[in-house]
């Protein structure tokens, strides 16, 4: 069910009391949007911006604590209950905000939602834009995770991609971190950029690993629609990598990172045993969640909303103290059974049973059957998750699980 017309064309409209069970708002995690990069990477469909100013940075900041107002206003637990366990700062980069503004947005952001339940406090990083002295700020500050965009090892590699900075600059920023007190690190990696081979993504691998951070997310190169690198694949100026060698890549880096004790609980997520990055399982359990800045989306309890995606619309939404939503929707009761099938079947725990419910179990066994039956899927007395064959071909496990609910619920 979609929100009505004056909800959604109008966030002024937008009435936060109807987000929520009962009489709260209990939100697992909070995300914030840092919107400023000094560069748009090729394949990157994240909202950002560029050529950005200290004057807009700190007022972003300034507008950011407001927003958080304007939802402890509406729904004061938000300042009490204690619920948000992990918090996770993404963008964009968000360390390019200057020192300053960033501890005066993270004190705020204490000071307006409560805190003392939080266990995970993620910020990603780009290599080139810290120092040991801005993370010692972090630190300080009781973020206790960095996620660094390092996405590849090989020059030939950043090229392609728009990367602004050296494989050398990597184990610089994690010694910085580590210097800082930082004992739960991630790299992200990049695997089927155009003109890399087996060999050169093994490099890349190797030289990640030898980093010793206690979890990798790696990912296949996507061409999402109209960012730069799509358009050039479009016009024939790049050429994209044949599925087979994607597929090669994913198997390699499956069994080599598992070799080297970082195990995958996500198809494009390895890691050491309680190195798991906590923000983003909540994501994949359908768990609940607000989300700040402009772009930021947000889901609590069935409630789907996005805020505006252009800086200057949600800076004017928040200045008028309105909350800067563009558009939601309440999820049916199938729609949110087939979603928690459609993310939790890409972990390596798969999808329990109790999580959807004896009707989710009746909705997805028939289609779960056939899936059986080609190898793809096991399915126990317990739940279901993919065969190694499955996590091969898992965007379409998700959406035959998909098409199933929405059949179902005709």
């Amino acid at each position: 069910m979609a929100l009505e017309l004056e909800q959604s064309t109008r966030p002024a409209a937008f009435d936060a009391s109807v987000i929520a069970e009962g009489n709260t708002l209990p939100v697992d995690g909070l995300y914030v949007h840092v919107p400023f990069c000094f560069h748009k990477c090729h394949y990157c469909d994240f909202y950002s911006i560029t050529r950005q100013t200290p004057e807009r940075m700190a007022r972003f900041v300034d507008l950011v604590l407001r927003e958080a107002e304007a939802w402890t206003s509406r729904r004061p637990e938000l300042a009490t209950a204690g619920a948000i366990r992990t918090v996770f700062f993404g963008g964009g980069t968000p360390s390019l905000l200057p020192a300053g503004e960033m501890a005066r947005l993270i004190g705020g952001l204490r000071e307006r939602l409560d805190f003392s339940g939080v266990g995970e406090f993620t910020v990603e990083c780009n290599p080139a834009t810290v120092d040991a002295a801005y993370l010692g700020g972090l630190r300080a500050a009781g973020v206790d995770r960095l996620s660094f965009g390092a996405q590849s090892f090989n020059p030939a590699d950043l090229r392609v991609l728009e990367r602004h900075h050296d494989p050398e600059d990597v184990p610089r920023s994690l010694e910085f971190a580590r210097s800082a007190g930082f004992r739960r690190l991630n790299l992200d990696l990049i695997y089927g950029v155009p003109g890399q081979s087996l060999a050169d993504w093994d490099h890349s691998l190797r030289q990640g690993l030898a980093c010793g951070t206690g979890h990798v997310s790696a990912y296949l190169l996507t061409y999402e629609a109209n960012t730069p690198i799509a358009v050039k694949k479009r016009l024939g100026q790049l050429v994209a990598a044949e599925e087979s060698l994607e597929l090669e890549m994913l198997a390699y880096t499956r069994s080599q990172l598992a070799e080297f004790g970082l195990p995958a609980y996500e198809i494009s997520n390895f890691a050491q045993p309680g190195q798991e990055c906590g923000h983003n399982v909540m994501y994949w359990r359908g768990g609940s969640y607000l989300g700040l800045g402009p772009s930021a989306a947000s889901h609590v309890h069935g409630w789907r909303w996005k805020n505006r995606g252009h800086l200057g619309e949600w800076e004017r939404a928040v200045e008028a103290g309105t909350l800067p939503i563009a558009e939601g929707e309440l999820l049916s009761a199938a729609r949110r059974q087939a979603e928690k099938a459609y993310l939790g079947v890409r972990t390596t725990a798969g999808v329990a049973w109790a999580d959807i419910g004896p009707y989710g179990r009746e909705r997805f066994e028939p289609v779960l059957a056939r899936l059986v039956r080609a190898g793809l899927v096991l399915m126990d007395e317990g739940g279901f998750r993919l065969t190694e064959a499955g996590v091969k071909v898992s965007d379409g496990v998700g959406s035959e699980l998909l098409t199933a609910a929405e059949v179902a619920a005709r």
